[in-house]
């Protein structure tokens, strides 16, 4: 199955760079490039895509703004930020705006293909570079996280943070598909993430995941 695929990024040859090695492999299809947000949200309606990989720091709209303007258009996208910078309120930003893969820009070519997977797959990704900084920049932990989850939901929090999809998470713990969705909803509200990314960050902050 294709993979179409549309960068937004200022940097133009970050972008063509970019560009020459997905199109290198199997499956994947640059089928559009942006220099900014407001040029992506521009040409966004008329081309079919399945990823985006969103540059958070660019002129005008920043990558927080314009994947909630996206998303709000085409809730259906997948997006994956690229960036330089390692501060826990970017990641927070893009997290609610509803990005799904977090991807360094120093990231090799595997990590890319591995994001892609992951997300088309319907989970979230972290590039491991991130997900060491993350632990580092997060360790603020919330006693209270302790008390606010049942053992069970905790237990599926981490299936979870692993990338189990609702149905894997049943197989493993032995119990109905509907028993887990009717659990991760419940954590949703407990700890007022609104996306599996945000349950990732909010496992690593409070110390129910060891990366």
């Amino acid at each position: 199955m294709e993979c179409r695929i549309i960068l937004v990024d200022d940097h133009s040859l970050f972008r063509n760079g970019l560009r020459e090695l997905l199109e290198r492999c199997e499956g994947c299809r640059v089928v559009g490039e942006a220099a900014s947000g407001e040029e992506f949200l521009a040409m966004m309606e008329g081309m079919e895509a399945d990823i985006v990989f969103m540059d958070f720091s660019m002129p005008g709209l920043d990558g927080a703004q314009t994947t909630e303007r996206a998303l709000a258009r085409r809730p259906e996208l997948r997006i994956i930020t690229l960036s330089m910078f390692g501060e826990e309120s970017y990641y927070s930003r893009m997290v609610e705006a509803g990005a799904r893969g977090f991807l360094l820009k120093d990231s090799d070519i595997g990590d890319v293909l591995e994001a892609i997977g992951t997300v088309m797959g319907g989970g979230s990704y972290f590039s491991p570079q991130l997900l060491s900084s993350l632990t580092g920049r997060m360790r603020t932990r919330d006693d209270a996280a302790d008390d606010q989850l049942s053992s069970r939901e905790r237990e599926i929090l981490v299936a979870v943070c692993r990338g189990l999809s609702n149905q894997e998470i049943a197989d493993e713990l032995f119990i109905s598909k509907r028993t887990v969705d009717k659990h991760r909803a419940n954590i949703l509200e407990k700890t007022g993430c609104k996306n599996t990314a945000s349950l990732v960050v909010y496992a690593i902050r409070n110390g129910i995941v060891e990366i």
